[in-house]
């Protein structure tokens, strides 16, 4: 186990609080869409994905046409993108929460061949209520109208260049300040999900290894509950740095073969969400 002695942190000045205000503000600013345009129904009729549980088909446009309750559809990226890991811990902690709250079906669609999807669904423990839908050119995340990266069609950038100016805020200017975010903290982030991604790293052998649990993989403790002076934050500093470092080594290069893209514009597309009510209403769209 890591003992993880994070050294102590000092005091915030108000120029330093005012800092991290703005770079929250910032990292979440492009996260309301309006709800615009037509349903998710209309924009993805006749698109139909293969599920990998049972290898059926599944036309996206009636499927988001519920005749009662509520339907999530995850629009996600390949399974090796630190987002799609990500955002499937977060599905896996929150959904019985969000059933709670009359969501009754989840769809959530991976840009890669069912093989790898079912390998990401094998190393994140993602419930079997989750329905995970294979979408190897990243079409249906286009149609929604995802974000595609910098310059999508411009084919004398290799790939790999446009994913490293992304990663690096060169291309992006929102991607720094959402990786500072994991180093700094955020008090008023929530961190169940990360602790419960921990929890689920940790019980498959993943390191590092913050918490403290019990026989039965209960979480005892948790290393950040005792950072001096911000362990009552949300989000506590370099505790979601520390899931990120958990799952580049333990998910994304342990398995990087088996978990590889198969279309080049699926490395730096992007993902979305939408929750769409009886008839296909949509209730929110990101």
């Amino acid at each position: 186990r890591v003992q993880g002695d994070w050294g102590s942190v000092p005091t915030m000045s108000a120029p330093l609080s005012l800092l991290l205000l703005c770079i929250s503000a910032h990292a979440c600013s492009g996260l309301v869409v309006p709800l615009t345009g037509p349903k998710p129904a209309v924009s993805l009729d006749g698109i139909s994905l293969c599920r990998v549980s049972d290898g059926k088909q599944v036309n996206l446009g009636p499927a988001l046409e519920p005749a009662k309750g509520k339907t999530l559809l995850v629009l996600g990226t390949h399974p090796a993108d630190f987002n799609m890991i990500e955002y499937s811990q977060r599905v896996r902690t929150f959904w019985p929460q969000l059933k709670e709250k009359g969501v009754d079906r989840c769809m959530m669609v991976v840009n890669g061949e069912a093989p790898a999807i079912n390998k990401l669904k094998e190393l994140l423990d993602i419930p079997d209520e989750i329905e995970l839908l294979a979408d190897p050119t990243g079409e249906t995340g286009r149609k929604f109208g995802v974000s595609r990266g910098f310059r999508p069609n411009d084919t004398s950038l290799p790939p790999a260049l446009k994913l490293f100016l992304m990663a690096t805020g060169l291309a992006f200017d929102w991607t720094l300040p959402s990786v500072i975010l994991g180093y700094v903290g955020n008090p008023g982030g929530k961190r169940e999900w990360i602790e419960a991604a921990l929890q689920q790293g940790q019980l498959a052998g993943r390191w590092p290894a913050p918490l403290t649990l019990a026989d039965d993989g209960a979480v005892l403790a948790n290393q950040f509950d005792t950072t001096p002076l911000v362990g009552g934050w949300g989000v506590r500093p370099f505790e979601l740095a520390t899931l990120r470092l958990q799952n580049l080594i333990g998910v994304q290069f342990t398995h990087k073969d088996a978990l590889k893209y198969s279309d080049a514009r699926c490395l730096t597309q992007l993902g979305g969400c939408t929750i769409v009510g009886a008839g296909g209403g949509p209730l929110f769209s990101w």
